[in-house]
């Protein structure tokens, strides 16, 4: 059964299940959309066919909610089934399809307190509602074609943005800025498909010799397309989750102390016995704009304690999946004799501890930072030269525009396909065998905007939201 949403960004595209056709259909929602707990104000949302229905049931004021011209507040009283008073509060109507979901939508601002929220709620379902799956709100949005699915999960980004970068790529993505170039590859790869299939339909006509070589042009710059977006995967990750920063080296170098004075505050216990830090410990920070997360491990040295075995064990698998290394030593002891050993990789940068104490002959000629966890001398010159390596690797600022894991898995898939259908063209096969490879990279790239059957996707993309949104 399939059924479009007018407006949609890929109109006649999206395949919905009997579960989705009741969402549109039928069903009204209601959720409280504010963080659960005590605040100023707590806002109710509900939205569907019956929602104006509802507000009628459930609020008290000089016209009907049924009556009110939209999205302007008005202020009333908020009543439960038999008509007792539960707050007053203000109240917008919203109606389809200009709204956020695109049906009805009703908005209650009400106080914020714990209890009277929820028997804000309580009155909503009692008068029809039913109670919102998280991310309800925004899938209605997604399905009724007020945004594709890349605005969608750009919702959920900007609600988990830590950085202004991360803040400000969400709010392109929002804006369907990613939406756009992939939409353009798709009407590129749609374009070349109906001209393959053309001269299948046709088989008189033939493909010309310059045809096919315009052809191969046009899918080589498609497959470069892809390829610049696919580029922006690690900056979305990074984006998204942070760059995975692992402090590690001797026991009592300084480690718990860097990790402390890079995060303003005393998070670990420092101490001058050996071995204190048994397990991994790891914090996020704001490091000018990018979302770091350093993580603090076990020292490094022979030991016969089971436990602190275990804790360097951890401190080997975190360097293993680490984006960059802060490796840190104690300038004012002698060099470790396993040292040079545990040579960087080109991810790594040495760190000289204890620049405030006299520095032991052994160091003299170990290049590397010089920094004091205890003065705080060098820091600013870390936080650079971290900043530094990380946009060395594929990270640029200046570009907001990052995909997801999803996405570069879709687009993988679609790049993978169109490389098999230049493939099939170089050696000669018949059209239809390139129209196949086309067709996979075609269905690929929908599935980045939620152009296709995609009832599994949707509901992984929209679990991660919360209730009322």
């Amino acid at each position: 059964m399939h059924r479009r949403a007018e407006g949609s960004p890929v109109a006649g595209s999206t395949k919905l299940t009997a579960q989705h056709e009741h969402v549109i259909a039928g069903d009204t929602i209601a959720a409280i959309s504010t963080p659960a707990g005590e605040g100023a104000i707590a806002l109710v949302r509900i939205s569907g066919v019956d929602a104006i229905a509802v507000a009628d049931k459930m609020f008290r004021a000089k016209q009907k909610p049924s009556e009110f011209p939209p999205h302007v507040q008005h202020f009333g009283e908020i009543v439960d089934e038999a008509g007792r008073l539960i707050d007053q509060g203000m109240m917008s109507i919203h109606r389809a399809p200009a709204s956020y979901t695109g049906e009805d939508l009703v908005e209650i601002s009400c106080h914020g307190g714990t209890l009277v929220s929820a028997r804000v709620l309580e009155s909503c379902l009692r008068a029809g509602a039913r109670g919102a799956r998280p991310g309800e709100f925004t899938e209605r949005a997604f399905l009724n074609g007020k945004m594709d699915l890349t605005q969608a999960e750009a919702v959920i980004d900007l609600i988990r943005a830590k950085t202004d970068l991360a803040l400000r790529s969400a709010t392109e993505q929002l804006e369907g800025r990613l939406g756009q170039q992939i939409k353009k590859i798709r009407d590129e790869l749609v374009a070349l498909v109906a001209n393959i299939e053309a001269s299948i339909d046709f088989p008189e006509e033939g493909i010309a010799p310059d045809d096919r070589l315009q052809l191969r042009a046009r899918l080589d710059s498609i497959r470069k397309e892809m390829d610049a977006l696919l580029a922006t995967a690690d900056q979305g990750r990074i984006l998204r989750e942070g760059v995975r920063v692992v402090i590690y080296g001797a026991t009592n170098a300084g480690k718990s102390s860097l990790l402390n004075r890079l995060l303003g505050y005393e998070r670990v216990i420092v101490s001058d016995t050996h071995g204190t830090t048994r397990d991994t410990i790891e914090e996020l920070i704001n490091l000018r704009g990018l979302p770091i997360r350093l993580l603090d491990t076990a020292g490094l040295r022979a030991s016969t304690n089971d436990l602190e075995r275990k804790g360097m064990a951890r401190t080997e698998k975190s360097l293993e999946t680490a984006d960059l290394c802060l490796r840190i030593a104690d300038r004012n002891a002698p060099k470790p004799a396993d040292f040079e050993t545990r040579s960087g990789n080109g991810a790594e940068i040495m760190l000289l501890n204890k620049s405030d104490l006299p520095e032991h002959g052994d160091w003299k000629n170990v290049d590397g930072l010089r920094i004091s966890c205890a003065t705080g001398e060098g820091l600013s010159c870390l936080e650079q030269e971290i900043l530094n390596r990380i946009t060395k690797e594929n990270l640029r600022p200046e570009s907001a525009v990052a995909i997801n894991m999803r996405h570069r898995d879709c687009l993988r898939r679609a790049h993978q396909a169109c490389g098999r259908a230049l493939d099939a063209m170089s050696n000669g096969l018949a059209p239809e065998y390139v129209a196949v490879d086309l067709s996979d990279a075609l269905h690929a790239v929908g599935e980045v905007l939620g152009a296709v059957d995609v009832e599994q996707i949707l509901d992984s993309v929209f679990s991660q939201f919360c209730i009322g949104k």
